[in-house]
């Protein structure tokens, strides 16, 4: 990060225009006041301008983060004593590099194709209507069941929807289906207020997306309760950007588990993508059997935040193997990852070709372990790994992993309670800069890209 005297220096630079004018336009101004000042305006000039300095670090404080270099305070101060206003301040600073990256703005939503069918869903439709832009469906259930054909687009507008849908229809490699809020986490998924299954959607397809959605189990009726949020038991589907939260956190604690993200080969698929995901408050406390983004395929798992997950946060078993485990944040769970395998599908070669990089897991009982069955081509490499209370590593057959920090992640404001903890580094964190580039991903959680020095974790500084 560029020093705070180049920083004010910038902005001198690139607000020399406006501070020309605003000095021009100032003159006649305090030459009047001059002439009508009193003979004891001094002290309040001394008062005034002390107060500017103040008014000006606040605003420091409040957009920038940071007390204001000396450079930077007197220029702003002297602009306000001279009769600019705080707002047109705080509108330039706006305008500076400095700003724009540490608010970078709305967070952009991976890019959707084009596709010759599309429908569309709103809280104000109706399921007697056409599906289209002006007129809407009202349920996810209706819009399943003619969302049906390879290169389709279901545009889900804000609101909330009963849940407990599966849809089964297939795109192609060259055609998906998508599945879209069209406000990131607008669309909001509940519990019916008589539930007949266990899963908040059970998608068989095959190539679907679904992106952007809010998957809350909290609010819970009669009938079957949730022990799934996002399952899919297809080949090539994409579950990205959604929020899947206080999912069967009151079930009994037994065997039959459950999970917030669920990708399974029990129905034989592959390649499965968890991309950017949010996923917190799952399962009862302890519960071994209950996971936060559980993997039994091939694919990815990478940029997701996972915390307060009652076993592990992500967790690979079954037939898993050739997952890439990269840039996810992990924490105040039982489990940070597991990689292992067992209770098999179809084979017995147990989990292997995993690659676990440039990942954070910190503050669980237990950090990063390999259980089950696993094989020699794993690696674990530029992982932030510390205060996992029983162990930060167990690996098996010999393995090793490299380039582990063990300082603090340094986080904007982590908390293992807070309602929504910030997992954003800081400028001094230790993980800013000592990513692989070998899997990363191209850009962070919210989009932002990577560039050439990749950070730990879901974010990039």
């Amino acid at each position: 990060m560029k020093s705070s005297t180049m920083i004010a220096s910038t902005l001198r630079t690139n607000l020399t225009g406006f501070a020309a004018a605003a000095t021009l336009l100032l003159a006649a101004t305090a030459s009047a006041q001059a002439a009508t000042a009193p003979q004891n305006a001094a002290p309040s000039a001394a008062t005034a301008a002390a107060s500017a300095q103040e008014q000006v670090r606040q605003l420091y404080l409040t957009l920038l983060g940071r007390e204001p270099d000396a450079a930077g305070l007197q220029y702003w101060a002297q602009a306000v004593s001279r009769g600019v206003s705080l707002a047109n301040v705080e509108a330039e600073i706006k305008r500076s590099a400095e700003y724009t990256k540490r608010n970078p703005g709305p967070v952009a939503g991976p890019s959707i194709p084009a596709t010759p069918y599309n429908y569309y869903v709103s809280p104000t439709g109706s399921d007697s209507a056409a599906g289209t832009k002006n007129a809407p469906f009202k349920t996810l259930a209706r819009a399943a069941q003619v969302a049906t054909k390879a290169g389709t687009t279901v545009f889900v507008a804000p609101g909330t929807y009963a849940g407990g849908i599966r849809t089964t229809a297939s795109g192609t490699a060259s055609s998906r289906i998508y599945w879209v809020s069209t406000t990131k986490w607008g669309a909001k998924i509940v519990p019916p207020a008589k539930s007949t299954n266990k899963t908040a959607w059970d998608n068989r397809g095959n190539y679907v997306s679904i992106i952007g959605f809010d998957v809350d189990g909290s609010k819970i009726g009669t009938g079957t309760k949730w022990v799934l949020g996002i399952y899919t038991g297809g080949s090539y589907n994409v579950i990205e950007g959604n929020r899947v939260h206080h999912m069967a956190t009151t079930i009994p604690c037994n065997s039959a588990g459950g999970s917030a993200i669920g990708v399974d080969s029990y129905y034989k698929g592959v390649k499965g993508d968890v991309i950017g995901n949010v996923v917190h408050d799952i399962g009862p406390a302890g519960c071994t059997y209950v996971q936060g983004i559980y993997h039994s395929t091939s694919g990815t798992i990478k940029n997701n935040i996972v915390y307060r997950v009652g076993s592990a946060a992500i967790h690979l078993w079954h037939d898993a193997t050739d997952v890439q485990i990269v840039n996810n944040t992990v924490s105040s769970s039982v489990f940070g990852i597991i990689v292992g395998g067992g209770d098999f599908y179809f084979t017995k070669a147990g989990a292997n070709n995993v690659h676990v990089h440039n990942n954070i897991v910190y503050d669980n009982k237990y950090g990063i372990s390999e259980q089950g069955t696993t094989g020699k081509g794993n690696t674990y490499k530029n992982n932030l790994v510390t205060k996992n209370t029983t162990y930060n590593f167990q690996l098996r057959n010999g393995l090793t992993h490299t380039g582990t920090i063990s300082s603090e992640p340094l986080f904007a404001g982590y908390s293992r309670t807070a309602a929504t903890p910030d997992y954003k580094l800081t400028a001094s964190s230790p993980a800013v800069g000592r990513g692989l580039a070998t899997y990363a991903p191209k850009t962070d959680i919210d989009g932002k890209a990577r560039g050439s020095s990749i950070d730990l974790g879901a974010y990039q500084r």
